[in-house]
């Protein structure tokens, strides 16, 4: 650890530009994570337009983009790591942007999903890398701090992009939402180029089989929860779908097991701090994220709100995380993460549930709802955040915050997948019985409205219906899993202790 000179001459100066770089990579980051919040306003647009996707093309509309996010995030981590954090940063904006004009462009939805995969290994280069700058550009007494701060951009990156995506979506089409990304994410490199500092670059061997393994398995994974209610839960291609996840997921670990350089070594997952923390924040960007996807069309769809409104109907759940997330990091200290991590959870899965009551009751009651969950999001993101961090040293800060981006990705995709899928299961149980016997059975509101016009009352009831359940299915995921991280981070506290403190440092 010969390192002490460089650091000491370091510190004040990372001190000094730790503000204008933490300003830089919460815009960033806001960005790429507001991205996945922003196309579900567009989903009903894209429901009509001349794409006419199904209800499985919708959400691979919406998941493209985040398995891909979520599979090369942490090999994104490791590229900052060798190749340097700043370039790859620039280069995953620039990429980021050309994804999401090819997105605009679109002509079908195959070209739709190309650009939303390529949009997506942008996105994995900018999270990351971000995080990975972040900490070596503050001293470490201020990290605790920036970190918060960084975790509080990442939660209010899907409010801005419902708000931001509603405010484009209510002025243009569906295409100007993409135009727009690919605008600002020039803006951001160019930012990104003048104000980020170089950091060192590590010998790292980037591990390209156990990426490709990784990818495949998730991919497989979404294969048969999305195509579930259309093919049926006991179809050939469900059934294979996930036989060849949970075949390709053995692998995946056999082969990080045997690498030499391992893109997540999944022994680090013995440690039940870092175990129990990647899964809390899969879970709450599962719940958060699910949450997103049925929020923007039922309140267009359910409640006749237009695109500009659904985006600021969300504005309530922001609140908690612009005025209390600096308060959490000294919460944590009083009460430990064991209980702040309770609260968090049962406050989320209090919410969604209260929210799937709330759905045709006074705007206010919804709010409140929203408001809790932003609570819960509150007290869980940074807690979470800095408990990753903490688990690896600063060294390897990439391998770190690509794990945080991964976890957040990987839940925000399975919570559109499983929130959606459930919504269309239940969508299709309560549709009229005319449209129930139609074959196919129509799996979205606008293949509902146009084979039966005058049913829109009764359409739109029995997508507040599929609503309701999915809202209700993803609160118990939340209340039960969450169980299980907070058992997991009370073994994390008692080990701790028994070897005198050493997960605290």
């Amino acid at each position: 650890m010969a390192v002490t000179a460089p650091l000491s001459e370091g510190t004040p100066r990372r001190a000094r530009r730790s503000g204008p770089v933490l300003a830089c990579v919460s815009v960033c980051t806001a960005l790429v994570v507001g991205f996945v919040a922003a196309i579900n306003l567009a989903v009903p647009q894209l429901a009509a337009s001349s794409l006419r996707p199904t209800s499985s093309d919708l959400l691979w509309m919406v998941d493209a983009y985040v398995v891909i996010f979520a599979c090369l995030v942490i090999p994104a981590g490791a590229a900052g790591d060798k190749l340097g954090r700043k370039g790859v940063l620039i280069a995953g904006l620039v990429i980021f942007a050309s994804g999401a004009a090819v997105s605009a462009m679109a002509p079908n939805v195959a070209v739709m999903l190309i650009g939303r995969a390529v949009t997506g290994v942008g996105a994995a280069c900018v999270l990351p890398n971000c995080v990975g700058i972040l900490l070596h550009a503050t001293a470490p007494e201020r990290r605790p701090h920036a970190l918060a701060v960084w975790a509080a951009a990442t939660g209010i990156g899907g409010v801005v992009g419902n708000v931001g995506g509603g405010a484009v979506l209510s002025a243009g089409s569906w295409r100007a939402l993409f135009v727009a990304a690919a605008l600002l994410a020039a803006c951001c490199a160019v930012w990104a180029a003048r104000s980020a500092p170089r950091s060192a670059r590590l010998a790292r061997t980037l591990d390209l089989p156990g990426t490709l393994l990784f990818v495949a398995a998730v991919v497989a994974l979404l294969i048969g929860i999305i195509e579930g209610p259309e093919q049926g839960w006991s179809s050939a291609v469900v059934l294979v779908a996930f036989g060849c996840s949970l075949l390709l997921s053995l692998c995946w670990v056999r082969a990080e097991l045997r690498a030499p350089h391992p893109m997540l070594d999944p022994r680090l997952f013995r440690d039940p701090v870092l175990s129990s923390a990647a899964l809390g924040m899969t879970l709450t960007f599962f719940g958060s994220f699910g949450l997103f996807y049925v929020n923007a069309s039922l309140l267009q769809y359910g409640r006749g709100y237009s695109v500009l409104e659904a985006g600021l109907g969300i504005i309530p759940l922001t609140v908690p995380l612009l005025v209390g997330t600096r308060h959490v990091p000294g919460l944590i200290r009083r009460l430990g993460t064991p209980v702040t991590l309770s609260a968090a959870f049962a406050l989320t899965s209090a919410g969604l549930v209260g929210l799937s009551y709330a759905s045709a009751m006074a705007y206010p009651v919804y709010a409140a709802g929203l408001f809790v969950i932003g609570l819960g999001i509150m007290l869980a993101a940074p807690c979470l955040t800095a408990q990753i961090a903490s688990a690896l040293p600063v060294e390897r800060a990439g391998i770190a915050g690509g794990l945080q981006s991964a976890t957040r990705e990987l839940g925000s995709a399975l919570g559109v997948a499983v929130v959606g899928t459930v919504l269309t299961a239940g969508f299709t149980r309560h549709l009229p019985a005319d449209l129930s016997r139609h074959t196919p059975v129509p799996r979205t509101v606008q293949e509902a409205l146009t084979l039966a016009p005058a049913d829109h009352t009764a359409v739109t009831e029995a997508f507040v219906h599929g609503a309701d359940t999915a809202l209700r299915a993803a609160a118990l995921v939340v209340l039960l899993a969450g169980a299980v991280v907070v058992a997991g981070a009370r073994r994390g506290c008692r080990g701790s202790r028994g070897s005198g403190g050493l997960h605290a440092t």
